[in-house]
C-alpha cells in the first residue's frame, strides 16, 4: 500500500507541493513571455488525447471556435500500466507514449496549424521513473539508469521523498513522490532536456507547460529555455502557490508565464460557499500575480482529482465559473477537456481514443456550448476593460468589456429579468449562450430574461445567430433544462435513424454535465428537417415521455442547429 500510495499519483502530490515565502534569487535577464503570442489566448488542454483524435479536434471544434491553442499530454516514452500518471514518468524522450508515435504527434501538430491552432507541449522533465522496468517504446530502464539518455550521476544524491516545503534544497533536490530527481544544475541534464524540447520545437511545437516548475531552480529554467532553438517559445510553468512555502511562483517570472492556482481554488470558494458579487475587483487586487504573466483554470487533471477546485462534477457552477473565467480580463484561459472518473487513477477511455464527445466517459467541456460560445467572446473583447459592472448583491451579476461585448450571470435558484445597460452600439445581437436574438436600443440597453444558473453574453463578432462556432460537422445541439432524482437521466429520439427513430430503447442519453441543463451533439445532415421529443428513464428502465407535440428542427446549411428547450410536465 506503501508503494502504491509512492507513484500513484505524481502531478496530484503536487497539490501539497505549494510556494509562498519569496526568497531572493538571481536570474539571468530573460524576455517573459506577456502571454500566449497572438490575438487567440485560450487554451484547450486535451488530457490523455490521443494525438490522431486531437487532430480531428482541431478540425472540427477547436479551430472553428477560435481557440489559440491546444495543450496534449505529455508525449514522451513513459512507464507501461493503464493509469494516467504513468504519463509522468518518463523513460526516454522519444515520442512514443500511449498517445501515438512521433509521425502521429507531426500530423496532428500539421493539422492544429491548418486549423489555425498552435500547439502547447506537456514537458516533463523534473524527473524520470520511480522504478524498473520496459517503457512504452520498448527502452528497458531501471530507476537512475536509463541507457541512451541518463545515468546515476545525473540525479540528485538525496533520494529520499520530499518531507519539508519550507526547505528550498529539499523541494528541489529530493525525490516528488519517489521519483528520480533530476539534477537540473548539471551542465549535461540542462543540454539534454534541452535537445529534447528543440525536438518536439523542430516538429512545429509552439510552446510548453513545464510539469513540475516548482521543483527545479528558476535559473535552472531559464538556462535550459537559453538553450531553444527558439527561446521566445511559449513557456507555461506549473508553479503551485501556498502560504509561507520556500519556493515562490513569482520566481519564475522571469522566463515566462506562471499558473496562478489561487484563481482557481477561489473561483470555486465563491461558486459553491459566497457570492458572485465579490468578483468585481477578481485578479491582481487578490494578491494574484500580474495578468500578464498568469495562466488561469478553473480546474486540471490534478485538481479535478484532488477536489481543490471545481470539476465537471459540480453541473451549473462549474459551466458558470468557465464562462466566467473566458469573459473576465485576467490571465491567459486554459480550459480543461478531459473525462469521466470515479477512481482517480483511471487512465483515458479507449486510451485516449475519441470516438465521439459525450460518448464512452469523454466529456469535452472545451466543446460545451456555454464554453465554445464564448471562445469568440474573449478574442472579440480581448484589451477592452470592464464596463458597466451591476450586481444584485448576491450571485446575480453583469459587466461588459468595452463596447465590444456583455456577459450576465444568474447563479441564483430562480430566473433573472431586467434591463441591462451595456456599452454596446445599438442593434441586433446573438446572444451565444441560448442562440437566441437580443436586441439592444441606441441608448445601449436590452431587456432580457436569465433562467436559473444559467448565463447570457453578446458581442459585436455574433450580431446574428448562426451555428455556434467550434461544434463539429453538421447537425443538432440538444440541450434541455430538465431536473431529475437518483436514478434518472434524460434521453432523447425522434423521427430520424440517427435519433433512434423514435423507438425508446435507441434513444439517446444527454450529458448532465451542466444539470439541470442535459446536452448532447449529433451529427445529422445538412438540411435535415426532424421532429423530436425528451423522455425520463429510471434506473429500472421505466420511460416517461414529456408532454406536448413533437418538437421541430431543421439543421442549417453549415453548422449545428442549437437547441435550447425545457422539459414539458
Amino acid at each position: 500500500m506503501a508503494r502504491r500510495v509512492r507513484v500513484r499519483r505524481p502531478l496530484a502530490a503536487a497539490l501539497a507541493l505549494v510556494a509562498g515565502a519569496a526568497v531572493a534569487l538571481t536570474v539571468p535577464a530573460q524576455t517573459a513571455q506577456a502571454a500566449p503570442p497572438g490575438a487567440k489566448d485560450v487554451t484547450a488542454v486535451l488530457f490523455e488525447w490521443k494525438f490522431d483524435s486531437i487532430a480531428r479536434a482541431c478540425t472540427d471544434t477547436l479551430g472553428p471556435a477560435g481557440y489559440g491553442y491546444v495543450q496534449v499530454s505529455p508525449p514522451q516514452e513513459h512507464i507501461q500500466g493503464a493509469q494516467w500518471w504513468t504519463s509522468y514518468q518518463p523513460v526516454s524522450y522519444r515520442i512514443a507514449g500511449r498517445l501515438g508515435d512521433r509521425a502521429a504527434f507531426a500530423n496532428m501538430v500539421s493539422a492544429c496549424h491548418t486549423a489555425g491552432v498552435k500547439v502547447v507541449a506537456d514537458a516533463v522533465i523534473n524527473h524520470m521513473t520511480a522504478g524498473s522496468g520496459t517503457g512504452t517504446g520498448g527502452s528497458p530502464y531501471t530507476k537512475y539508469n536509463y541507457p541512451g539518455v541518463y545515468s546515476n550521476a545525473d540525479f540528485h544524491t538525496c533520494r529520499s521523498d520530499i518531507t519539508n516545503y519550507n526547505d528550498r534544497s529539499n523541494v528541489q533536490n529530493c525525490e516528488l513522490v519517489g521519483l528520480a530527481d533530476l539534477d537540473t544544475g548539471a551542465d549535461y541534464v540542462r543540454g539534454r532536456i534541452a535537445a529534447y524540447l528543440n525536438d518536439l520545437l523542430s516538429l512545429g511545437v509552439d510552446g510548453f507547460r513545464i510539469d513540475g516548475a516548482k521543483h527545479m531552480a528558476a535559473t535552472d529554467l531559464a538556462n535550459i529555455k537559453s538553450r531553444l532553438s527558439d527561446p521566445g517559445a511559449y513557456w507555461k510553468q506549473e508553479a503551485i502557490h501556498g502560504a509561507g512555502e520556500a519556493v515562490s511562483p513569482s520566481e519564475y517570472l522571469g522566463t515566462g508565464d506562471v499558473q496562478e492556482f489561487r484563481y482557481a481554488r477561489d473561483l470555486k470558494r465563491v461558486l459553491n460557499n459566497e457570492k458572485l458579487a465579490y468578483l468585481k475587483n477578481f485578479g491582481e487586487s487578490w494578491g494574484y500575480m500580474e495578468s500578464g504573466r498568469s495562466a488561469v483554470f478553473v480546474d486540471n487533471h490534478d485538481t479535478e482529482r484532488g477536489g481543490d477546485t471545481l470539476s465537471y462534477k459540480d453541473g451549473a457552477h462549474y459551466t458558470l465559473a468557465n464562462v466566467f473565467m473566458l469573459a473576465w480580463p485576467y490571465g491567459s484561459p486554459d480550459v480543461h477537456s478531459g473525462y469521466e472518473f470515479t477512481d482517480r487513477d483511471a487512465g483515458p477511455p479507449n486510451g485516449g481514443t475519441v470516438n465521439a464527445c459525450y460518448s464512452d466517459g469523454w466529456k469535452c467541456q472545451h466543446a460545451w456550448r456555454e464554453i465554445a460560445s464564448m471562445i469568440g467572446f474573449r478574442n472579440t473583447t480581448r484589451g477592452q476593460s470592464v464596463t458597466n459592472w451591476w450586481d444584485n448583491g448576491a450571485n446575480q451579476i453583469a459587466f461588459g468589456r468595452g463596447s465590444a461585448g456583455y456577459v450576465a450571470l444568474n447563479h441564483e435558484g430562480s430566473a433573472l429579468t431586467r434591463t441591462f445597460q451595456t456599452s454596446l452600439p445599438g442593434g441586433d445581437y446573438c446572444d451565444v449562450q441560448s442562440g437566441r436574438a437580443v436586441t439592444v436600443n441606441g441608448s445601449g440597453q436590452f431587456t432580457a430574461t436569465l433562467g436559473a444558473r444559467t448565463a447570457l453574453a453578446l458581442h459585436t463578432g455574433a450580431r446574428t445567430c448562426a451555428a455556434t462556432p467550434g461544434t463539429g460537422t453538421s447537425g443538432a445541439s440538444f440541450g434541455v433544462t430538465a431536473t431529475t432524482v437518483p436514478g434518472q437521466n434524460i434521453y432523447v429520439t425522434g423521427d430520424h435513424a440517427a435519433l433512434g427513430g423514435w423507438n425508446t430503447g435507441g434513444a439517446l442519453k444527454l450529458d448532465p454535465a451542466a444539470y439541470p441543463v442535459w446536452k448532447l451533439d449529433v451529427a445529422l445532415p445538412a438540411g435535415t428537417s426532424f421532429q423530436y421529443k425528451y423522455v425520463r428513464k429510471d434506473a429500472a428502465g421505466n420511460v416517461t415521455w414529456e408532454s406536448g407535440a413533437n418538437r421541430t428542427a431543421t439543421v442549417p446549411a453549415t453548422g449545428k442547429v442549437t437547441l435550447s428547450d425545457t422539459w414539458r410536465g
